[in-house]
């Protein structure tokens, strides 16, 4: 299974999508992984580093390897790192390729459904930083992202649900059909019957690339991708990142913002009904015990903050989201608010 290239512009940056049978012969001077895609698709790769699995590589220490790796290798400004992995792995690898010669070239190889329709498309690198999630980055598409829709069956059921969270937070912002596809087609989702999977992965980025391509530094539009985000990052925080996936994170902020709307009178009350159904539908938990008080300062350090203020992604109805200015008293009361538990 492969199908035709997509190709989207970030400015002046063009990014190739191309879908693969397998991640083989990957052109690198520097091949990143962690400890899990080494063990699965590193059996030839070019002078591998191999980092630790899990959120808790995404820090200084594994981009210092990498770029320590680059100049022992004394590469330069047109030599090419590549990434082979999740969102962790992706962040990392283009974090430190757009710093190393101010700039290298860069290739992604996601290996989990979340890095496919998220993580690897539209030039957002970071770290964590202090505890808070992606508090230090920059932007740097990669040149090129290599798809192989098949390696979403390496995954276990948890990491490939963590991944569906972000189809449904695209399906919400952009892509009425592909909501419907993930209420019809549940069963062969959840079987990753790989037709339904690669399109699912192509409507995502497709929805993706062009919010990004009109909007590449997160200034307008582009912050709409961000639904169930502001709450998710401020759980995983609060948890230190600990009894919950990032994408179980994002399916309960997504609830939150659906509580949100409702509270605030944004949301139409039938499209939250769905929203809800299909969540729970995945078996996503939309109750959490993360105290309040441990929750506030990871979201008043959101980054979609403007003048002090903090914006919540609140969806009206299918297609139709808008950012929407909430006080830290709205953000506790949707915090506490237990109509989901």
């Amino acid at each position: 299974m492969s199908g035709a290239p997509l190709g989207f512009t970030f400015e002046a940056v063009r990014t190739e999508v191309v879908f693969r049978e397998d991640l083989s012969g990957l052109d690198a001077n520097l091949s990143v992984f962690d400890t899990t895609t080494a063990a699965l698709f590193g059996g030839a790769a070019t002078n591998p580093i191999v980092l630790q699995t899990g959120e808790g590589a995404k820090n200084w220490q594994s981009v210092q390897a990498i770029l320590e790796r680059c100049a022992a290798l004394a590469l330069g400004r047109d030599s090419r790192i590549v990434g082979v992995g999740g969102g962790v792995i992706c962040d990392l690898s283009a974090f430190a390729a757009s710093l190393f010669m101010r700039g290298c070239g860069l290739v992604l190889a996601p290996t989990t459904l979340l890095a496919m329709v998220d993580a690897s498309l539209g030039g957002k690198t970071g770290i964590d930083f202090l505890g808070y999630k992606n508090l230090v980055g920059t932007f740097y598409p990669a040149q090129r992202i290599v798809i192989c829709a098949r390696a979403v069956t390496t995954l276990s059921e948890r990491e490939y649900l963590s991944g569906l969270a972000e189809v449904i937070k695209t399906a919400i912002i952009g892509d009425s059909q592909l909501f419907t596809l993930l209420e019809e087609q549940r069963e062969e989702i959840l079987r990753r019957a790989p037709d339904v999977v690669e399109e699912m992965i192509r409507r995502c980025l497709s929805v993706k690339g062009r919010i990004v391509e009109s909007d590449p530094r997160e200034k307008g539009p582009r912050a709409l991708l961000n639904l169930g985000h502001t709450f998710g990052h401020a759980l995983e925080t609060a948890t230190g990142f600990a009894g919950w996936t990032h994408g179980e994170a994002v399916a309960w902020g997504i609830g939150r913002a659906i509580i949100a709307g409702t509270l605030m009178g944004i949301t139409d009350p039938e499209f939250a009904r769905r929203v809800t159904q299909l969540l729970r539908g995945y078996g996503y938990r939309l109750a959490a015990s993360a105290p309040i008080d441990a929750m506030l300062p990871a979201i008043q350090r959101d980054k979609k903050r403007s003048a002090g203020r903090i914006r919540l992604v609140i969806p009206r109805q299918m297609c139709d989201t808008e950012l929407r200015e909430a006080s830290a008293e709205d953000i506790a009361a949707v915090l506490a608010y237990d109509q989901m538990d």
